[in-house]
């Protein structure tokens, strides 16, 4: 799976407007011995409905973000002889998997299409309204009554997308997720020695024995702050939320042998802060850079340093790799694999 290239566009604002219903009219047709004729006014034709589907071949935003205002198709006036309006032509816009429609005034979901069956309306279209033939009884046989029809939905609504990963790569900026996703999936991201190289989440996936694909993210490095927006933020820390399972990706620092402790701990505060639910998911960790470590026993004492720090965490959901050279990171694909398929899998 390759990873996503161009603008990633992941929150937009946009502004819907339904079709109106059409109006039904006041018509007499003429006719001998029938009181003016007798009414034969039509019904107007429903509005346009705006409705949002999904498309798997879309990965971003970017598609809708090019119009900020969409608009759907108003229905027809009713006509003589009893004609119906035509109804207005519905609009649909395309989403990736993933995305979530909120209020803008309240921040309050509407819509989350991963609960939907590919498609939802996000704008109802109006109502048609009645003509006077609707109106006609024994004691009045001549209406002069019609109804308009209904205005469209009109709102204005924030479309998120959340990435839809099994597995999701988190870590302080230059930790190495980038280069570890390409040395697990084979996927290619651009990588470089410096923080903040993933400016937008990657993805990558591990075929399974079964034909299915694990997919995994790549989550933009968290900073300190980053549940109050700082740095990238709430953009990205979003993007966990759909994920089942996490990689904690640690950077080893040979200088300062308890980083990886202190580092561990701010990933978990900035993921308690935004959403404590989410450190309940099962994870494995990985100690990423072993080759900045001159040999066996030096590893081994930054691992067993770790331990101490976390005496929850099992021993064997802590992986020693060097996603540079591929050193571990077989075994940690491995467990990666292993892990979803007995926790959770249908």
């Amino acid at each position: 799976m390759p990873h996503l290239e161009g603008s990633f566009i992941d929150r937009i604002k946009l502004r819907l407007k339904a079709g109106d219903g059409g109006n039904g009219i006041i018509s007499f047709r003429r006719e001998k011995y029938v009181p003016f004729g007798g009414p034969d006014g039509g019904d107007g034709g429903s509005g346009g409905s705006i409705i949002l589907r999904v498309n798997p071949g879309l990965n971003t935003l970017e598609k809708l973000h090019s119009q900020p205002f969409y608009r759907a198709g108003s229905g027809g006036h009713g006509g003589k002889n009893n004609r119906t309006g035509a109804n207005g032509e519905d609009l649909i816009l395309e989403a990736p998997p993933g995305t979530v429609v909120k209020w803008e005034e309240t921040g309050e979901l509407l819509l989350d299409l991963e609960e939907t069956d590919g498609e939802a309306i996000i704008a109802q279209g109006g109502s048609g309204g009645k003509g006077n033939a609707r109106f006609a009884t024994p004691t009045n046989q001549a209406p002069r009554k019609a109804t308009p029809g209904r205005p469209g939905e009109e709102r204005t609504v924030i479309l998120e997308l959340k990435l839809v990963a099994h597995v999701g790569l988190i870590g302080l900026p230059n930790a190495g997720k980038s280069t570890l996703i390409s040395a697990i999936t084979g996927a290619r991201p651009k990588v470089a020695d410096y923080p903040f190289t993933t400016l937008q989440p990657i993805l990558g996936a591990i075929n399974l024995w079964d034909g299915s694909s694990l997919v995994i993210a790549d989550i933009p490095g968290i900073i300190q702050g980053a549940h109050e927006g700082i740095g990238l933020g709430l953009d990205f820390l979003r993007h966990i939320e759909r994920t089942k399972m996490l990689i904690y990706v640690i950077e080893i620092s040979p200088h300062d042998p308890s980083h990886i402790a202190a580092a561990m701990r701010d990933l978990q505060h900035e993921i308690r802060q935004y959403d404590p639910s989410i450190l309940e998911r099962p994870y494995l960790v990985a100690l990423n850079k072993i080759d900045l470590l001159d040999d066996e026993e030096e590893r081994e004492m930054v691992r067993q340093l770790f331990r101490n720090e976390f005496p929850d965490i099992p021993s064997d959901s802590i992986f020693m790799i060097s996603a540079l050279h591929k050193n571990g990171s077989d075994d940690l694909r491995r467990a990666i694999i292993q892990t979803y398929s007995e926790l959770l899998s249908p």
